[in-house]
C-alpha cells in the first residue's frame, strides 16, 4: 500500500504579522510544516505500520520549502517530491490541484492524502479539486481512518454535527484530513538523521508539462485583493442594581438595541 501525502509549507502561526496599506507583512524565514498536512502524514504513517507500505509527500513551493519535506521524512516518511515554484502567491487551490493532478497521472499511488484546507488561508478546496481531476472517488474532513488488506477497503470516519458518518472507499481514492484525527508525532533524533539520507526528487513544473508563464493567471480563478486588520468590538454594557429592574431593563436592550426579542 503506497500513500501520497500532499503537504504544504505555511507561515508559523505563532510568528508576529503586521497589515500596512493592505499588505501582508510576515516573517518568512519562520515556515513551518501546515498543521492538517501534519496529520495527514501522521495517519499514513499509523496505517504502514498496522499493514506494511510507504509513505511519499509532495510539496508544491520555493526552494527553501525542502525543509518542509524533511521535517515529514523525519517523521517517517519514506520519501518527497519538491516541485519547485519558486511564487506561489498567486496560485489558489484550483492552480495548486493542476499542479498535483500533473504528478500524481504520472505517478503511482493506492491513496492520496491531504489536509482539510490549509493553515495560511484557511483555504480547503484542493483536495476536492484533485480527487475531480483524477477521478477518484473521495470522502472529505476525516477523523479516522482504518484499513482491510483483505478486501482493499478504506473506511473513512467523519464527524457530523450529531454524530459520526463512515465511508467506504476502495482504492485508488482520496480523502482530506482534519487536525482532529491524531496528534502528529515529534521527530526522533534518529528520524532527524535518516532524514537527511531519504531521497526527494525535485521537479520543475515544466517537467510536468505545465508552463509556469501562464498557470497562475489561466489556472488560477480567485486573487486576493488586500488585507485588512480585524474590527474591534465595542464594549459591552454591564448593568447593576436592583435584580428585578435589571430584568426589565435588559429585555428592553435585548429588544430595542440588540433587535434579538
Amino acid at each position: 500500500m503506497k500513500f501520497s501525502v500532499c503537504i504544504k509549507q505555511v507561515p508559523d502561526v505563532s510568528a508576529p504579522i503586521s497589515i500596512k496599506d493592505g499588505t501582508l507583512t510576515q516573517d518568512s524565514d519562520r515556515m513551518v510544516l501546515d498543521a492538517y498536512s501534519a496529520s495527514a502524514v501522521e495517519e499514513a504513517l499509523v496505517l504502514i505500520d498496522k499493514h506494511g507500505g510507504e509513505v511519499q509527500v509532495v510539496l508544491v513551493g520555493p526552494e527553501k520549502a525542502k525543509e518542509t519535506i524533511r521535517k515529514a521524512l523525519a517523521m517517517g516518511a519514506a520519501s518527497g517530491v519538491h516541485i519547485v515554484v519558486d511564487d506561489v502567491s498567486g496560485l489558489d487551490s484550483g492552480a495548486y490541484a493542476e499542479i498535483l493532478a500533473a504528478w500524481h497521472k504520472k505517478s503511482d499511488y493506492d491513496i492520496i492524502l491531504t489536509g482539510k484546507q490549509s493553515q495560511d488561508t484557511d483555504a480547503g478546496l484542493t483536495g476536492g479539486m484533485l480527487a475531480w481531476k483524477l477521478e477518484l472517488p473521495y470522502a472529505a474532513n476525516a477523523v479516522g481512518l482504518t484499513y482491510d488488506n483483505e478486501g482493499g477497503k478504506l473506511t473513512v470516519t467523519r464527524q457530523g454535527d450529531s454524530g459520526q458518518e463512515m465511508i467506504e472507499l476502495t482504492s485508488p481514492c482520496l480523502v482530506t484530513c482534519s487536525n482532529d484525527m491524531n496528534e502528529p508525532r515529534i521527530p526522533s533524533l534518529k528520524g532527524i538523521m535518516q532524514s537527511k539520507r531519504k531521497k526527494v526528487e525535485t521537479l520543475q513544473l515544466g517537467d510536468l508539462g505545465l508552463d509556469p508563464d501562464t498557470l497562475s493567471s489561466k489556472t488560477s480563478k480567485t486573487k486576493g485583493q488586500g488585507y485588512k486588520e480585524v474590527p474591534g468590538r465595542e464594549p459591552g454594557k454591564k448593568l447593576e442594581g436592583d435584580p428585578e429592574e435589571l430584568v426589565t431593563e435588559l429585555v428592553g436592550l435585548l429588544e430595542n438595541e440588540a433587535k434579538v426579542l
